[in-house]
Order: C-alpha cells, then structure tokens, then sequence
C-alpha cells in the first residue's frame, strides 16, 4: 500500500512539473532581417520593497499563470515581445539564436516564458 501511494505521489509531482513548462502562448525566433534571433539580458530593477523575484508566466500578462520565479542578476535571452512582455529562456549559459527564415517555436535548451520587460536590461543584441 504504501508502495501504491508513493507511486501516485511521484507522479502527480511529473504531471505538475509537465504542466508548469506548458505555455499558454510559445517563445518564438523570429526573423529579423541578418541578426540574430535574440538578445542577451540580465533581470534589474527589481522593486526593493517588493517580492525580489520577477515572475516568469505561461503567456504576456499578468493574467497568465506563474510557472517560475527569476532574480536579480540571472541571465535571460530575449527572443519575442508582446507589448511590454519578453519571451525568454533562461536557466541556462548558453544559447544559440541563429537567424532563421520563418518564424518557429524555440526549441532549444533551457526554460521557456515571459516576463514583463520593464525588469530586463537588455545587454547584447
């Protein structure tokens, strides 16, 4: 029995983590004309009196899930905006961003969501 229950809890955790990766609308490469798919920031001006993270979301919007908590200082890569919202990836050192021809989910490595842009100071690119 309490083999039984371990298993179900096991994969109940799989199932929360799958859903917490799902987006409600994907981070895309975009073609822009000769460069490069992305850009290369760090997340800044954190309210200090806030909740000193920034919340990564499924989609652009505050009415879109939480799936992530970023912090000051962490890297982001930038690859689309909607209004004032960046799609990133971010949790990893590098990533390639090459230009493409027509626009396509990222696919890459690292995790994926957005963030309002105001907290990203863009860096490279």
């Amino acid at each position: 029995m309490r083999k039984l229950f371990l298993i179900l809890l096991l994969s109940a955790a799989f199932v929360t983590q799958a859903k917490a990766q799902q987006l409600q609308k994907p981070v895309m490469e975009v073609p822009e004309e000769d460069w490069d798919t992305c850009s290369f920031g760090k997340v800044a001006n954190l309210n200090p009196e806030g909740d000193n993270f920034l919340a990564v979301r499924s989609g652009p919007g505050t009415g879109s899930a939480m799936i992530d908590k970023i912090f000051k200082g962490d890297k982001v890569w930038v690859f689309n905006l909607d209004g004032d919202w960046m799609g990133i990836v971010y949790g990893v050192e590098e990533v390639s961003c090459p230009p493409v021809e027509s626009p396509r989910e990222y696919q890459g490595p690292g995790k994926k969501g957005w963030v309002f842009g105001k907290y990203i100071k863009q860096i490279a690119g």
